[in-house]
Formats: C-alpha cells, structure tokens, sequence
C-alpha cells in the first residue's frame, strides 16, 4: 500500500492487518510509516516499509516487486497516497496543477500498472483512494477535484480491463475527514472554526468523519467480502453525495 504513515492510511493498515493481512507500507515518511509499524506489530500484526516516492515509478515498481517478494505474492494493492492544494482557479499555478496530478491519479496508474502482473494467476483486489471532491466539487477544489476525478474515471476503465483475469479495481471516497491532510482546504475557507461551520451545514450527519470510518470501507473492498463488486465507487461522506 502507499500513503500508509498516517490519517486514512494508517488507519487502514491496522484494520487489515487485524484481520490477518500481512502489509507493506510504501511512502516518504520514513518516521510516520514507522510509527505505523510499531502500532500494528504491537497487536501481533506483520508489516514493513519500503521507502517509496510516489511520483518516480521505478521507486513503485520496487514497493511492488519487494513486497512481492517478501510474501510470496500479493492479493491486494491498495493505492492511497496523496497531495491536497486549494485555491481560487484565477490564482492557482500551473506547477501546483501538475503536482497534483503527478502524485494522485498518476500514482495509481503506475500502482496498478506494476501490481497486475502480480496479481493475474489468483485474481485480487486493487482499491484507490479518490475524494468526495471527485463527484462533488466546491469553490478552491477545482485542480484537486479534477485529480481525483481522474482516478475515479482510472478505476472505472481499469476494472474492466482486468475482469477478465478476476482482479477487482474500486475506487473509495472519502468526504470531509478530520485529519491534517486536509489543512490547505481548511485554510482556504478561513480556518477551522469556519470549515467547521460548514461541515455542520452541508454534512447530513453534521459531523466530519475520522479515519477508522474509512479504514472499514478499505476493509472491505480488499476483502472477499466485495467479491462481487467492481468499478464501482464507495462514498463515505456523512450523506453529502
């Protein structure tokens, strides 16, 4: 997995490998992928780290390959890493634009493209992580919307490239999640009190979500219990979409 040294991430790699898989977390923060590592292998999980910069793909394609070869084959890729920038389209510039792009769909792609031979003799599970902005944009969301609009789209013509050899592509999305990835959006809005606000206004549940909420949703579109399901998205946002 990418993105796994906080928020959703982390999250997301204690609750599989509570249910038994054996994880190798692929990111840039060596000090947070650490940490991760010791909470999971605290409560007798298994995991490792590759040190891994989404946006090179010989370093994905190591992360792939390494984990591979550490456990002797893989049935799941779960693609997470991520960037957020916000601001007004008149003012945003075009290298924070390509940043953007180069971490969030491209990443995924390279994922996949480097994962699937692995996983075509038993079939598996390959899950990426979009947004709520990728369906439902907002003022200052227009570049990262558009990024996560194109994993969506990714996942969409990926899953069925690959049903014929039984791998299984989702796409999660995540709504408003109180983490400090979301910081650049909350600055944005004019700070925590207002963001908070507006999430009491527009979320159903009134509420933002925490990253266990998702983690469940990752659970189980990597686990045999989706096993009849792919190209399809998994929004969990309080009831916004």
């Amino acid at each position: 997995m990418t993105g796994g040294a906080a928020n959703i991430g982390r999250a997301s790699a204690q609750l599989l490998a509570r249910h038994g898989a054996r994880v190798v977390i692929g990111d840039i923060d060596a000090d947070g992928a650490e940490e991760t590592i010791a909470l999971i292998t605290g409560e007798g999980g298994t995991a490792s780290f590759v040190e891994t910069d989404v946006t090179e793909e010989a370093a994905i394609k190591n992360l792939v390959d390494t984990a591979a070869e550490q456990l002797g084959g893989l049935d799941v890729g779960f693609f997470n890493a991520g960037l957020q920038r916000s601001g007004a389209v008149t003012e945003f510039a075009a290298d924070e634009w390509d940043a953007l792009f180069r971490v969030n769909p491209r990443h995924c792609f390279l994922g996949a493209k480097h994962i699937t031979p692995h996983l075509q003799d038993a079939g598996g599970s390959i899950v990426f992580t979009a947004s709520l902005a990728a369906i439902k944009g907002g003022p200052g969301m227009t570049a990262y919307s558009a990024s996560k609009g194109a994993i969506v789209g990714f996942g969409k013509a990926l899953s069925a490239e690959l049903a014929p050899h039984n791998i299984r592509v989702n796409t999660i999305c995540p709504g408003w999640i109180d983490t400090p990835f979301n910081q650049p959006a909350i600055e944005f809005m004019g700070g925590r009190e207002s963001q908070e606000s507006t999430v009491r206004q527009v979320v159903p549940l009134g509420r933002q979500g925490n990253p266990d909420e998702i983690a469940s949703g990752v659970l189980f579109l990597a686990s045999k219990a989706s096993s009849y399901m792919t190209g399809q998205i998994l929004v969990i946002d309080g009831g916004v979409a």
